[in-house]
């Protein structure tokens, strides 16, 4: 099975289903995973500038990417510990696609969707607080509306700190992964995350991580679990 990780930011990946890809990988399905912005938080890329109040010199350009390629190296060895085949980067401004031409983002997805070849896409929840996730996920549904792109299954997940932050708490998950052979090398994939992790309770701190595993375990009847919301399936 061809699967596709769609993310706004490294380590949305992790966070949402960090023991749902290496549960893939184990089986022997192939994973790419796609990150669609920059992921240095409330920075411009040295290349996208659209408004005087964000201009920035050009030492503080060449921090910023110097920031940029670094995350990108911790994503990487992320990719490589959870057994990711393949790992795609693209250039969108961070916590700012709401600036940026909504057809171009989906233009993005089709082009990588004809690329990978996915049965299944995972991404991330239409309720999400950040601005990103939401533009993702509405590019995500477009690019694949069944004509004549289709992905057989369509699952979102959540994201500790942007779903539960949410007004409107929209998240109901109805598709469940037992992770509990796979959470401890979540949690280690987590951590190479150099600088995301945060100290408890901060939702992205470790112990947070555990502890939505085993929340969601309750729910479903194992030790531990990554929850997902079904958004589409098709089957012959």
């Amino acid at each position: 099975m061809n699967i596709l990780v769609i993310v706004a930011h490294p380590d949305d990946e992790v966070l949402g289903m960090g023991g749902t890809i290496l549960k893939h990988a184990k089986k022997g399905d192939k994973v790419a995973v796609a990150y669609l912005t920059t992921g240095i938080t409330s920075r411009r890329s040295t290349n996208y500038k659209t408004n005087s109040r964000y201009e920035t010199t050009k030492k503080q350009q060449v921090e910023i990417r110097k920031q940029i390629e670094e995350l990108r190296k911790d994503a990487k060895k992320v990719c490589k510990f959870l057994r990711v085949k393949k790992t795609i980067f693209f250039d969108y401004p961070d916590n700012e696609l709401d600036t940026v031409s909504l057809l171009k983002i989906i233009k993005t997805v089709e082009e990588l969707t004809k690329q990978t070849k996915p049965d299944r896409i995972y991404t991330s929840h239409f309720g999400d607080l950040n601005i990103d996730h939401r533009i993702v996920y509405e590019s995500v549904i477009t690019a694949v509306r069944p004509t004549e792109i289709k992905v057989k299954e369509l699952l979102c997940f959540e994201l500790l700190s942007s779903t539960e932050w949410s007004f409107s708490y929209d998240f109901k998950p109805n598709y469940f992964v037992d992770i509990k052979d796979e959470l401890k090398s979540k949690v280690k994939a987590m951590k190479l995350y150099k600088n995301e992790i945060r100290a408890y309770p901060h939702p992205r701190s470790i112990d947070s991580i555990k502890h939505s595993a085993g929340k969601w375990g309750t729910v479903s009847g194992f030790i531990a679990a990554e929850a997902f919301q079904l958004i589409r399936k098709f089957e012959k």
